[in-house]
């Protein structure tokens, strides 16, 4: 009876090692520190630049192979400043992204491939305004791999990509005296994404002393 149930213990922790390996390789996108960033031709003159400052997912990342990643992040469209907030409450509204209908811009990769040295070139479902549709985003890093002071490992990526506004139901414009238009259709994007992953042993960040009255 003893040794059936040692052999039972054996044969449940065996099935544990493997999930606990799995879970090292999942990394959260620290919303703190990793931001969306776009720019637009304004009267075909200016360009206006802003961005979505509340950016949050998960990645798969051995540590090792970008090309295995897998990246399911999620910007929350409330977030955007242009730095006008008048400017910001209109692209909030229905001309724009519809915030209260469609709230959450998100991104599934769907594949990854080397491009050279710390270069990748990373396909994906980008689903916005309620639409989605592939796109394809040029990445960067990761960058050398660091711990903080509680022992978490954090590490960093860059990636750029232009999209049309107008695939994704985005077609607000107003025609200017002359004939052309306010606003350009073609919209790059810059996301730059710190993600963290807490090691074994991690210790838990400090909070601060209470007061004493």
């Amino acid at each position: 009876m003893i040794r059936k149930s040692a052999l039972l213990a054996i044969a449940a922790f065996g099935l544990m090692v493997p999930s606990a390996n799995a879970a090292s390789d999942d990394w959260s996108i620290d919303p703190m520190h990793s931001a969306a960033h776009f720019s637009i031709k304004h009267m075909m003159i200016s360009t206006v630049r802003g961005g979505f400052g509340k950016v949050t997912g998960t990645v798969n990342y051995d540590g090792k192979n970008l090309a295995k990643a897998k990246v399911n992040a999620t910007i929350d469209v409330k977030s955007i400043n242009t730095g006008e907030d008048k400017r910001d409450e209109h692209l909030r509204g229905k001309d724009f992204f519809e915030t209260e209908k469609f709230p959450d811009i998100t991104f599934k990769s769907t594949g990854i491939k080397p491009k050279g040295k710390g270069k990748f070139a990373m396909t994906g479902d980008l689903t916005m305004h309620g639409v989605t549709k592939p796109v394809t985003l040029d990445v960067e890093g990761p960058s050398q791999q660091i711990k903080d002071k509680q022992g978490n490992s954090k590490v960093g990526f860059s990636a750029t990509g232009t999209i049309k506004r107008k695939d994704f139901g985005v077609t607000y414009n107003s025609v200017l005296d002359g004939g052309g238009v306010a606003l350009g259709e073609e919209v790059p994007i810059t996301l730059d994404v710190e993600l963290s992953k807490p090691d074994a042993g991690a210790k838990p960040a400090e909070k601060p002393a209470a007061k004493k009255s």
